[in-house]
């Protein structure tokens, strides 16, 4: 049965509500940032004070962190992948085991926090398109295959991703879609061959303009399709959603759970999971005062969501101002102030997870869903300030919990009963 929005009437629900809470299988994590030296604290890898890092964040009753090295220091040169560089990644995973927490491994960097990190060998004379070059490619195989082979066997390695938001690097390394498919294909089997049968997930990860790009040569599809789960990391600053509609707006409140929704429209396999990795607070999109608010919310909003696998914040510390040349909005993305001291935020998502994860049970499934009809080159209408983006949201406002269905699936009926949807709306 398809009907209408405008047709369809239901009552107003608050939108902080949780409709039920989570699966007990949900995980809470975030990802880590080395509070002295941000990520430079790689050049002098100090044990004890990682340590230290890692025990605050198991004290707010989260299980997992997602971590980090530099692609530079990792692999200097194309045929040298350091020896003494891997062992840092190996002990900060067994720091991690010791304050209880697992771990996901980002194997290429690549980008963090609006730097790009390039070994040498990729640049200057010797450019190299780290996308389509096959030696460039294979480099990255064998990073891949070398982390994997020195990470297996940690029982608290949650897996291995690719690297953090690759397409963040498509300004400087024109590729198309095939060629993404390709690179990511490869890739993905390597890193699988390192870490052998049974050694954790394999992931990447892609930043929003995969979703709402137009024409953008990551796709969902490859998002949604490729590796054990799909990855979302929906910031509220992307097409200026907070500033759109505000910082305590429904659609900044739900924006996770739209984007673990719209992912799950993708997947071919209709129990596929989908992992908000990275949502954060970033001032001034979303003022101090509003962040603890704003992330009860997305907590308590993305929980409703049946495939979510959990939710890994952005980030464990802040960004030490006595660092320079960082976008203002990243020295305050922390739990934790560059002196340790928790903020705000931290109590208020140590305590909502507490309460989640006592509260646990598997959310039911979403009957209605909203038909997505959009193109590569129309896909923008599906992100903030999108007409489709706007339709959900406003269906979510009046009480209806939608999932999201591509047209293509529209009269799937083995499809739609998988996902146990059993009413249609059309935009317009």
């Amino acid at each position: 049965m398809i009907h209408s929005p405008h047709t369809r009437s239901v009552s107003r629900l608050e939108e902080d509500a949780i409709d039920t809470p989570p699966s007990p299988a949900l995980r809470f994590g975030v990802n880590y940032t080395p509070r002295r030296g941000w990520f430079h604290a790689w050049h002098d890898f100090d044990p004890g004070l990682a340590r230290e890092d890692l025990a605050q964040i198991a004290g707010l009753g989260l299980d997992h962190v997602r971590v980090f090295h530099l692609w530079p220091l990792l692999q200097p040169n194309r045929a040298l992948v350091r020896p003494s560089a891997v062992d840092q990644l190996v002990r900060l995973v067994e720091l991690a085991a010791e304050c209880g927490l697992d771990v996901l491994v980002d194997g290429v960097q690549g980008h963090l926090s609006s730097f790009d990190f390039y070994p040498e060998w990729t640049r200057s004379w010797h450019h190299r398109n780290v996308f389509t070059d096959p030696e460039a490619i294979e480099a990255q195989a064998v990073l891949l295959r070398t982390l994997g082979r020195a990470l297996s066997g940690h029982p608290n390695l949650l897996g291995l991703q690719l690297g953090n938001e690759l397409n963040n690097l498509v300004e400087h390394n024109p590729v198309s879609v095939a060629e993404v498919d390709h690179y990511l294909d490869t890739l993905l089997a390597a890193a699988r061959e390192g870490l052998g049968e049974g050694g954790g997930l394999v992931t990447h990860s892609a930043y929003d303009a995969a979703w709402y790009g137009d024409d953008h040569p990551f796709t969902p599809e490859a998002s949604a399709r490729k590796g054990d789960l799909t990855t979302v990391h929906p910031w509220v600053f992307s097409a200026d959603c907070a500033r759109r509609y505000g910082p305590r707006s429904p659609q900044v409140h739900h924006l996770a759970e739209y984007g673990t929704e719209l992912a799950a429209a993708y997947a071919t396999d209709p129990a596929r999971p989908v992992w908000v990795q990275e949502t954060g607070a970033p001032e001034p999109h979303i003022p101090a005062a509003d962040a603890p608010g704003f992330a009860r919310a997305t907590l308590r909003n993305a929980v409703g969501c049946a495939r979510l696998w959990g939710v890994t914040w952005w980030c464990s510390h802040d960004v030490d101002r006595s660092l320079a040349d960082f976008p203002e909005l990243e020295y305050t993305l922390g739990l934790f102030d560059s002196t340790g001291r928790p903020k705000p935020i931290a109590d208020a998502l140590s305590t909502t997870v507490a309460e989640l994860r006592a509260t646990a049970a598997p959310p039911p499934p979403r009957t209605t869903a909203l038909v997505l009809d959009c193109t590569p080159s129309t896909r923008s209408a599906s992100g903030p300030g999108g007409t489709f983006f706007e339709t959900w949201m406003r269906l979510r406002q009046e009480g209806a919990r939608p999932a999201v269905v591509l047209a293509e699936h529209a009269q799937d009926t083995a499809h739609l009963a998988a996902r146990g949807i059993t009413e249609l709306i059309k935009e317009g």
